[in-house]
């Protein structure tokens, strides 16, 4: 019946277009107060836009933050479950000038649409419903069992849905989830995520004399916080940028042999991609691995931000008392976040420059994870990608982490098909992103084809 689907798809490109125009016109934006009107609308938004595809059971479920929506139909006996999870919220989009169109008004312009939200996550999460819309159509039922999981936090940290599924596993239980929010290796390339790097995020203050010292008086005498903080980072990675963490490799696997060929298989250029991506004179990192294992395989340490001392206009000579750096570990599968939290915390103390105090607050963790290429639904799934986009279907690992995939294998058991349709330069919380409308239609005809063939069976 793939052919059905794709032909309602086709039949109906301009009403399903105007229907996301219409969800990307609420500014969801999930950090931002005032916007909280934005988020419930949002958050009805998918609720109607569920019940009119025929899903049942639909329940926009209040948190201490921002609500989720829940949905299913359980009507296919002895078929599969598929638990499909999306966000409704947007990053701010800041800077307003930089933008060619109005953010919260989409526009066409080069086959693409532009606006907030498009590519993050709507116009992949809506073709979710959309898939169900089109099979209910055309055959009056699903061929296999779903549940809907929609949250408004995703942007700002994801803890009411963390919390939710731990605590709700028996009503979500599924033989697989099934996430929208990734990209395609390149245009036209179907694409499986089958990695994720893990993340911990944490805040570290220095201090170092009881307030804010003459520099004058006390200069050569009295520790820096600022200096002292920067001594201590300089310390987590040597010049070839290995950490120096100790244990911090000691759970780390190798890409299996398949995969790292397969790799290098990639349409990957290093040259372009420091010139196109990177846009820096040089790329940096361990020096014997290929930039793909840099950034999808290895751990990594980085520092975001440092703040402390006088930086306004003019000059006042102070020797900082305080400072505080936000840095992060993205962590590869079988790396355990507790363990690594430990061994840095255990570093801290044993490199804090003399006359410094630091504190470590970690902020939030969550474990790397891959998932097996061979479990059936990604078989299928990559089937599915390979028929609709006419290409054989490319495994790859990204270094970027979605929590909830490591929420769904920690509580409910399952794995995770990471199916995006997004491309890698559609500006993810950036001015003018974009989302490429071919691949808004062809990702619901995906997702239809993937429902038909996993409810089917082998």
């Amino acid at each position: 019946m793939s052919a059905a689907t794709d032909a309602f798809v086709s039949q109906n490109r301009d009403r399903l277009l105007n229907e996301l125009k219409e969800f990307i016109r609420i500014p969801s934006i999930s950090t931002l107060p005032e916007h909280r009107p934005d988020i419930d609308r949002a958050a009805s938004f998918v609720a109607d836009s569920l019940a009119r595809a025929g899903m049942e059971h639909i329940e926009v479920i209040p948190t201490d933050k921002h609500p989720l929506v829940y949905a299913d139909w359980m009507h296919a006996p002895g078929k599969p479950t598929v638990l499909c999870y999306g966000h409704y919220d947007v990053q701010p989009a800041d800077p307003l000038e930089l933008w060619t169109s109005p953010p919260f008004e989409p526009t066409e312009r080069n086959g693409n649409l532009y606006a907030r939200g498009t590519a993050d996550d709507k116009g992949q999460m809506y073709m979710h419903i959309k898939a169900i819309e089109a099979l209910r159509a055309v055959n009056g039922k699903l061929p296999l069992n779903v549940k809907f999981l929609i949250e408004g936090e995703e942007e700002v940290g994801g803890a009411s849905i963390a919390r939710y599924i731990a605590e709700h596993a028996d009503k979500l239980r599924a033989d697989v989830a099934l996430v929208s929010d990734t990209a395609m290796y390149a245009e036209g390339m179907p694409t499986l995520c089958i990695g994720l790097r893990g993340l911990i995020y944490a805040e570290i203050e220095a201090s170092g004399p009881m307030r804010d010292l003459h520099s004058g008086l006390y200069g050569g005498a009295a520790p820096n916080a600022v200096s002292g903080l920067i001594e201590l980072l300089a310390k987590a990675k040597d010049d070839r940028g290995v950490i120096q963490i100790p244990g911090i490799y000691d759970a780390v696997e190798e890409p299996a042999p398949a995969e790292r060929e397969s790799w290098s298989h990639l349409p990957f250029s290093e040259a372009d991609f420091l010139a196109r991506e990177v846009g820096s004179g040089a790329l940096i990192g361990e020096p014997d691995r290929s930039v793909l294992e840099r950034v999808w395989s290895r751990p990594t340490f980085e520092v975001h931000g440092i703040a402390g001392g006088f930086t306004g206009a003019g000059s006042k000579t102070v020797i900082p008392a305080q400072a505080v750096a936000k840095v992060s570990f993205r962590l590869v599968p079988r790396q355990d976040p507790e363990k690594v939290i430990a061994a840095f915390r255990d570093w801290v103390r044993g490199n804090t420059p003399q006359g410094i105090q630091i504190s470590v607050r970690i902020l939030n963790a969550s474990p790397g994870l891959v998932v097996n290429p061979e479990h059936p639904a990604i078989r299928v799934a990559a089937q599915a990608f390979g028929e609709v986009f006419g290409k054989p279907t490319v495994f790859i690992r990204s270094g970027g982490s979605i929590p909830v995939v490591g929420d769904f294998a920690a509580h409910l058991g399952i794995p995770t098909v990471l199916m995006g349709f997004g491309l890698p330069d559609d500006g993810l919380h950036s001015p003018n992103e974009k989302y490429k409308l071919e691949n808004y239609y062809k990702g619901i005809m995906t997702i239809a084809h993937f429902f038909e063939q996993y409810g089917a069976g082998p």
